[in-house]
C-alpha cells in the first residue's frame, strides 16, 4: 500500500520555510484568504489519515506535503485528547483548547521535525507561519470532532480513536510523557 501524497499542487502556492501555506475553508482568521474549492488540506488530511499513520516513513514529494505531515501528526494529537471527552460538546471545547495553545513551529526548539522544516526567515515569516498553524489547528480541531464523534451516542468512534496508538513516522508535535 503506497503512501498517500497531497495532490494540492499549485505552484503559485506560497512557501514559509520550505512549508505551504495552502488555502482552507475555515471559520477562523488567518493569514490566508479562505478556499473556494470543495477539497481543502484540512479535508485531505483528514481523507488520508487512516492510511498514513501506519506509516513509519514518508517521502516529501511535494511543498503541499509538509502541511500534509504537519496536519497529519496534529490529527494523531487531536485524538489522544478526543479519547478521553465524554461528549461532542466536551471535545469541541478540548479542541479549541488545543488549537490556541501555545506551540513550537519550525525552527524553535520542541519542534520535531526540524530536520526536514526550514525555519522562516524573518521574525514576520515566524509570525506569519504561527497564525497560519494556528488557524489549521482550530480547523481541523472542529472538523475532527464532526468525524470522530458518534451522532447516536455522542462518544468518540473506535474507528478513530484505535489509531491512537499508531504513530505517524514515530513522531508526535508533544514532548515525551505527554
Amino acid at each position: 500500500m503506497p503512501v498517500y501524497h497531497s495532490s494540492l499542487t499549485d505552484p503559485d502556492t506560497k512557501l514559509i520555510g520550505n512549508t505551504a501555506l495552502l488555502p482552507i475553508r475555515s471559520q477562523f482568521k488567518g493569514p490566508i484568504p479562505p478556499e473556494t474549492k470543495d477539497t481543502d488540506i484540512v479535508d485531505e488530511a483528514i481523507y488520508y489519515f487512516e492510511a498514513n499513520v501506519l506509516f513509519k516513513l514518508y517521502e516529501i514529494m511535494n511543498k503541499a506535503d509538509r502541511t500534509l505531515v504537519y496536519i497529519t501528526l496534529y490529527i494523531y494529537e487531536c485524538l489522544k485528547i478526543l479519547l478521553k471527552c465524554n461528549s461532542k460538546n466536551q471535545g469541541k471545547k478540548e479542541m479549541c483548547t488545543l488549537g490556541i495553545t501555545n506551540f513550537p513551529i519550525p525552527g524553535e526548539p520542541g519542534f520535531p521535525l526540524n530536520a526536514i522544516y526550514a525555519e522562516p526567515a524573518t521574525k514576520q515569516k515566524d509570525e506569519v507561519m504561527k497564525a497560519y498553524l494556528q488557524q489549521l489547528r482550530q480547523e481541523m480541531g472542529l472538523r475532527l470532532c464532526e468525524k470522530v464523534f458518534d451522532s447516536q451516542n455522542d462518544k468518540p468512534s473506535k474507528c478513530w480513536t484505535c489509531f491512537v496508538k499508531k504513530q505517524f513516522m514515530n513522531k508526535s508535535l508533544s514532548r515525551p510523557g505527554q
